[in-house]
């Protein structure tokens, strides 16, 4: 399944290293990925490839854990969300 992670918050060092940490340890591969510096903030959306296995709560919940450490938001939802709100009129 494709997935798309969004990490939204204050710039610090060492964010990719440990999303990408979490990812790698989940067995997640990385599609694509953008981010910048909006302002002081840090923006990053990456493109997922889910193995069956993993589950999206279970991983929105370690995201929640690992963004209160690092004080950002970290979600990750189903892409086809994504393309259902591109299709909407």
């Amino acid at each position: 399944m494709k997935a798309i992670l969004s990490v939204i918050g204050e710039d610090k060092v060492g964010i990719i290293a440990k999303v990408s940490n979490v990812l790698a340890e989940n067995n997640i591969n990385i599609l694509d990925v953008s981010q910048t510096i909006m302002e002081e903030d840090f923006v990053m959306m990456m493109s997922l490839a889910l193995p069956k296995e993993v589950n999206i709560q279970k991983l929105n919940t370690i995201f929640e854990k690992l963004g209160n450490e690092l004080n950002l938001e970290i979600n990750v939802r189903n892409a086809k969300l994504y393309e259902a709100m591109h299709t909407l009129d």
